[in-house]
C-alpha cells in the first residue's frame, strides 16, 4: 500500500492555535497527520467496499482457505496472473471469474469462497475492512527497520489475518487488559491541578485547566521512542519494563490509529505514573524547544500562556512525577488533609480522541471528530420551497414569537428580592469569569464569544437556478463541498456535490476570515413540517472549538423563524452521540405519515427528531443557564445570611419526650424546609380498589400496553426468566387487584414500576418494547396524578 505508516520517533507541532499534537509520519514523510492516515486508508476501503459483489469475493478469496473436497491444504487463492504484493484495492479489471484456477492448489475461486455465500452486506464489508488493514501491516512490516515495532507488526498482521480465516473479530490476547496502572494518567493530573492550585481565584484556576487540557492532548498523540533507542539514550533505565508499555501502547493506542479493525484506546487513560516517567523528560524538552522555534508564528492570545505559564507548570508537574511521596498519585488522594473528603469531580479531560470510521450499512457518514451526519437525497418533495440565497444568520437577531411576552414565574420567592438580584447579576463585573476550556463551561461558548467579536459568521446560502449567479456564494458552495468531502471520507464526492449545489436544499455555513470551516447541508419539507439535516461536518483544524454546537444552534434558530419545528435524519451509531447532545432523540414526534415518502427507511441507521421550543432562544440558551445558576447562588447566599441565627439546644427530651414533629424544631423552617408532599392514600378499601380498577383499565386500553398485556412465554423470549426474576404483566395485576391483593397504592404503583423496570432491563433501547415501555410508564404517571395519588 502506497500510504503504509512506519513508525517513528515524532515530535510536537507549534500550530497557529496553540500546540497541536504531533502523528507519526508516512514512511519517512514528516508532517503527516495520523487524521490523514486514516483518512486515506478510509477511503480505500469505502472504495473497495463499493465494488460489486464478485469482486469482493475476490478479494476475500485471496486470504481464505481452500473449501474443495480432499482436505486442500491452500490457505488462500492466487491469482494465474499475481497482483503487485502488497495486493492493491484499485485493480483496473472489473471481470471476476469464480471459475478461475488457483495457481497454488489448482481449485477454482469459487471453492475458496463457498464459506462466504450466505454472508451479508454488512459482515463482507467488516472483512474487507480487515484485509485492508492487514494489507497495510504487511507493508509496515517490511518497512520498519526497529525489530521491536516489526515483531509487533508482525503479530498484529498474524490476528489479523487468522480473524479473516475464521471470520471472526479480531482479539488482542494478552495477561493484562486495559487500563494497565491507577490511577491513570488524566486521573494524576486532575490530582495534581487539585492538589496544587484548588486555592487560586477562578480565573487563574481556568488557566491552568488549559494547560493541563494542552499537556494531556500532547499525551495521548506522543510518539513513543523504541526500546532500542531508549536503551541508546537511558542505557540504565529498565528497558524490559518499557518494552511492555511500548509494545501495549503500539497495539492499544497507535496501530489502531491506522487500523480500524483494532480497539483504540487514549494513552492518558490506560497509563499511569510508569509510562509518564518514561516519556516526561524528553517530551517537556522537546515540546518547550518546539515551542520557542516557533514562537514569532504563535498568536498573541496563546503566546504568554505557551512560552510563559507553560514552562512553569510542566516544571511543577515534574516534581511530582518523579517524586516518591507524591500524594497525586495515591489511591487515597481523596482524603484531605484535615481528613474531610474533597469533592470528587473531573476537573479536566483530555480532547477525545477521533474515533476510526468504521463500516456501517446506514446511510449516514460521520465526521468522528464533529460527528456530523450525512444521508442521502430524498424524493421530491410536492412544494417546491421558496431559496433565500446568501442569507445572514446574526446573533443578536430577535426571534419572532408571542411566547417572548410570558410572565415571569417567580413562585414564593419575593418580586423585590427577584429584582434586586438580577441587578447584581446584570452587572458584568460580579459574574464570574469562565474558561473557555472550563470543565463548566459550555461547548459553544467559545464560539459565540468568536462571533460577537466578528471573527466567525453564520450564512445560509444555497444555489439557485432563477437567480443570477453570485461569485462569492459559488465560492462558498465550493468550499462547504470540499469541507464536506473531505471531512466524509466515505461519502462519494459526486454525490455530496450534487446535494450541495441542489437548489431544494440549502447550507447553513460557518465562515471564518472570508473561508468556508464548516456546515450544515439540509432540505426542508415546509408543507410536511420538517427538516431533514444531510451533512453536519466542520473541517477538521477547527474542531473542539465549539462550532458544531453553536452551528445547530443557529440552525434551530432559522427554522423557528421560517415556522419548521422539527429535525429528522438518519444517524449511524457513531453520530447517535452527537445528536443527543443537540437535543435529538429516537422518540419521533413527527406523525410517521408525514415523513414516509420523503425519509427512506434504512437498514442499520438510526431514525432520530428534534422539536424545536419556540420560547427558547437557542444561541443564548448557555447564557441564560449561566445567569439563573448565579441567580440560585445570590438567592442561596442570602437566605444563609438571613438564617445563621443560633437557637439553644432542644430539653424537651430530658423531660421525658421521646418524638417531636419536625416544624416544631426552632429555625427549621428559616431554613426552608417543609414538609414533604405526599400523595392521598385512600383509606376506605372500596374507593381504592374503584380508583386503581379504573388506572388499570386505562392502561390496559392504551396502544402501547400490548407486549404487557400477558406473562412473557419462554418460546417466545428465551432465556427471559434466567434475567428477570421478578416478573409482571397487566394480566396477573388484574389478578392481584380482583383478590384485593392491593391494599395499599404503593403495592399496586410498584407492580406496574417493576412492568416497566423489567422491560427496559431485557430489552435494547431501540428496540419496540422498550419504547412502549417508555411511553405506557408516562401514561401511568399521568393517570395516578389525576386520581390524587401522588402530587401533580
Amino acid at each position: 500500500m502506497a500510504d503504509s505508516v512506519g513508525i517513528q520517533q515524532g515530535s510536537p507541532a507549534v500550530g497557529a492555535a496553540g500546540l497541536v499534537p504531533a502523528a507519526p509520519g508516512a514512511a519517512g514523510t514528516e508532517g503527516s497527520s495520523a487524521a490523514g492516515g486514516s483518512a486515506r486508508i478510509a477511503a480505500k476501503k469505502a472504495q473497495l467496499r463499493s465494488s460489486p459483489r464478485p469482486k469482493k469475493l475476490e478479494k476475500l478469496g485471496v486470504y481464505s482457505s481452500c473449501k474443495a473436497e480432499g482436505a486442500c491444504k491452500c490457505n488462500g487463492w492466487k491469482s494465474q496472473n499475481p497482483p503487485p504484493t502488497p495486493p492493491q484495492t484499485d485493480q483496473q479489471s472489473n471481470t471476476v471469474n469464480l471459475q478461475e484456477p488457483c495457481r497454488s492448489c489448482s481449485h477454482t475461486l469459487g471453492d475458496h469462497v463457498t464459506h462466504l455465500e450466505n454472508v451479508s452486506e454488512e459482515e463482507m464489508n467488516r472483512l474487507l475492512g480487515v484485509v485492508l488493514d492487514v494489507e497495510y501491516l504487511y507493508t509496515c512490516v517490511h518497512k520498519e527497520e526497529d525489530a521491536d515495532t516489526k515483531q509487533v507488526y508482525f503479530s498484529l498482521f498474524k490476528l489479523l489475518r487468522k480473524s479473516i480465516l475464521q471470520m471472526g473479530k479480531p482479539m488482542l490476547e494478552a495477561q493484562e487488559s486495559p487500563p494497565f496502572e491507577k490511577p491513570s494518567i488524566e486521573q494524576g493530573v486532575n490530582n495534581f491541578v487539585q492538589y496544587k492550585f484548588s486555592h487560586l481565584p477562578s480565573k487563574e484556576r481556568q488557566t491552568i485547566m488549559e494547560l493541563a487540557k494542552m499537556f494531556l492532548n500532547q499525551i495521548n498523540y506522543w510518539q513513543l521512542e523504541t526500546p532500542s533507542q531508549r536503551r541508546q539514550r537511558v542505557p540504565s533505565d529498565d528497558v524490559v519494563g518499557y518494552k511492555v508499555n511500548y509494545t501495549r501502547w503500539l497495539c492499544y493506542c497507535n496501530v489502531p490509529q491506522f487500523c480500524d479493525s483494532l480497539p483504540r484506546y487514549e494513552t492518558t487513560q490506560i497509563f499511569g505514573r510508569t509510562l509518564l516517567r518514561s516519556v516526561f523528560t524528553v517530551m517537556r524538552k522537546q515540546l518547550l524547544e518546539q515551542a520557542r522555534q516557533e514562537k514569532d508564528k504563535l498568536p498573541p492570545e496563546k503566546r504568554t500562556l505557551i512560552l510563559t505559564h507553560f514552562p512553569k507548570f510542566l516544571s511543577m508537574l515534574e516534581e511530582e512525577v518523579y517524586s516518591h511521596s507524591s500524594p497525586i498519585w495515591s489511591q487515597d488522594f481523596l482524603v484531605g488533609a484535615t481528613g474531610g473528603q474533597i469533592p470528587v469531580h473531573t476537573v479536566i479531560s483530555a480532547p477525545p480522541v477521533a474515533r476510526p470510521i468504521y463500516y456501517s450499512t446506514s446511510p449516514v457518514s460521520v465526521d468522528p471528530s464533529t460527528c456530523g451526519s450525512v444521508s442521502p437525497a430524498r424524493k421530491p418533495a410536492s412544494v417546491l420551497e421558496s431559496n433565500p440565497v446568501g442569507e445572514k444568520r446574526k446573533a443578536s437577531e430577535p426571534l419572532h414569537h408571542e411566547e417572548n411576552k410570558r410572565p415571569k414565574v417567580v413562585g414564593d420567592i419575593p418580586m423585590d428580592l427577584i429584582n434586586e438580584v438580577m441587578a447584581t447579576i446584570s452587572d458584568p463585573a460580579t459574574i464570574p469569569e469562565t474558561s473557555l476550556l472550563s470543565a463548566h463551561s459550555a461547548r459553544d461558548e467559545a464560539a459565540r464569544l468568536e462571533e460577537r467579536r466578528g471573527v466567525i459568521e453564520f450564512h445560509v446560502i444555497g444555489n439557485s437556478l432563477n437567480q443570477k449567479p453570485n461569485k462569492r456564494i459559488l465560492m462558498w458552495l465550493v468550499g462547504l463541498q470540499n469541507v464536506f468531502s473531505h471531512q466524509l471520507p466515505r461519502m462519494p464526492k459526486e454525490y455530496i456535490t450534487r446535494l450541495v449545489f441542489d437548489p431544494k436544499h440549502k447550507t447553513l455555513s460557518l465562515i471564518k476570515d472570508g473561508r468556508v470551516i464548516g456546515g450544515i447541508c439540509f432540505r426542508m419539507f415546509p408543507s410536511q413540517g420538517f427538516t431533514e439535516i444531510v451533512f453536519c461536518a466542520v473541517t477538521s483544524n477547527e474542531q473542539v472549538k465549539g462550532y458544531g454546537t453553536h452551528l445547530m444552534n443557529h440552525l434551530k434558530e432559522y427554522h423557528i423563524k421560517h415556522e419548521i419545528l422539527n429535525f429528522l435524519t438518519y444517524a449511524d451509531e457513531y453520530a447517535i452521540g452527537y445528536f443527543k447532545k443537540q437535543g435529538f432523540s429516537k422518540d419521533i414526534k413527527v406523525p410517521k405519515a408525514k415523513y414516509v415518502g420523503y425519509i427512506k427507511d434504512y437498514e442499520g441507521a438510526t431514525l432520530m427528531g428534534c422539536e424545536l421550543n419556540p420560547s427558547i432562544p437557542y444561541t443564548e440558551f448557555s447564557v441564560i443557564i449561566k445567569k439563573q445558576k448565579e441567580i440560585i447562588k445570590k438567592l442561596i447566599e442570602r437566605k444563609q445570611a438571613q438564617i445563621r441565627k443560633v437557637y439553644p439546644g432542644l430539653s424537651c427530651f430530658k423531660d421525658g419526650v421521646r418524638q417531636i414533629p419536625i416544624e416544631s424544631i426552632p429555625g427549621i423552617r428559616e431554613t426552608g424546609w417543609k414538609p414533604a408532599g405526599k400523595g392521598k392514600e385512600l383509606k376506605d378499601p372500596d374507593q381504592l380498589y374503584s380508583t386503581l380498577k379504573t388506572i388499570l383499565q386505562h392502561v390496559k386500553n392504551h396502544q402501547n400496553a400490548w407486549p404487557f398485556m400477558e406473562p412473557v412465554k419462554k418460546t417466545e423470549a428465551p432465556g427471559y426468566y434466567q434475567v428477570i426474576r421478578f416478573p409482571m404483566d397487566l394480566k396477573t395485576m388484574s389478578e392481584r387487584l380482583k383478590s384485593r391483593y392491593y391494599t395499599t397504592r404503593k403495592l399496586f404503583m410498584a407492580d406496574m414500576q417493576r412492568i416497566f423496570t423489567n422491560c427496559r432491563e431485557y430489552n435494547a433501547p431501540e428496540s419496540e418494547y422498550y419504547k412502549c415501555a417508555n411511553i405506557l410508564e408516562k401514561f401511568f404517571y399521568t393517570k395516578i396524578k389525576e386520581a390524587g395519588l401522588i402530587e401533580k
